[in-house]
């Protein structure tokens, strides 16, 4: 195969990597900028009362775009896999259920104007750079990206230069360290029941 057929194939894969790379955060950057805006309007003007039903809808908004078995399992280390499949089962459900109920804590942060600073892809992965403005406070809010039975889902959030997952795993294996997995269970537990309350 001569040179000139070669760097013509060389180009044409980078190019095609390109569109797929630009195809990929058009498609992040709509399915963000549709999720905020039916955030907004299902929150209605600052003062809204919500019922049960809009509050559930909410947090299904919110959350169904997060990978909560990702997050989970880079929260728990190493310990995600030493424990059975029905420990890691019961850890990701509860651990859904407590990020699910604090994602509702401040409904009010859902009200910030959203700028998409940059959309970086690789492959079946992707970091978004926003800033969320509101009122006069202006907050980076980052998010890891990982596509999924084809589908772009959240594996983590970090605002203000903190990961969530980080920040769960450090808790996590000081409790693991100090008490042991049991009680970190139990702790999640106790948690998540007050999150269904």
């Amino acid at each position: 195969m001569n040179k000139k057929i070669i760097t013509l194939l060389i180009v044409l894969f980078g190019f095609t990597s390109f569109l797929s790379a630009q195809s990929a955060t058009n498609e992040i950057r709509s399915m963000l900028v549709d999720r905020d805006e039916e955030i907004k309007e299902l929150l209605g003007p600052e003062g809204t009362e919500y019922t049960q039903e809009q509050r559930d809808q909410l947090k299904d908004i919110i959350n169904d775009v997060v990978d909560y078995r990702a997050m989970a399992q880079f929260a728990l280390g190493n310990t995600y896999d030493e424990i059975s499949s029905e420990e890691r089962e019961k850890f990701v459900s509860l651990f859904s259920t407590i990020i699910r109920d604090n994602s509702m804590n401040r409904l009010d942060i859902y009200r910030a104007e959203v700028t998409y600073e940059d959309i970086q892809v690789n492959g079946d992965q992707a970091h978004v750079k926003t800033i969320a403005q509101l009122e006069n406070v202006r907050t980076p809010v980052d998010y890891d990206m990982e596509r999924r039975n084809g589908e772009w889902m959240i594996v983590d959030m970090t605002i203000d230069d903190v990961s969530t997952a980080e920040s769960y795993n450090r808790q996590f294996q000081s409790i693991i360290r100090q008490r042991g997995f049991d009680a970190l269970m139990q702790s999640l537990e106790r948690r998540a029941a007050r999150a269904s309350t």
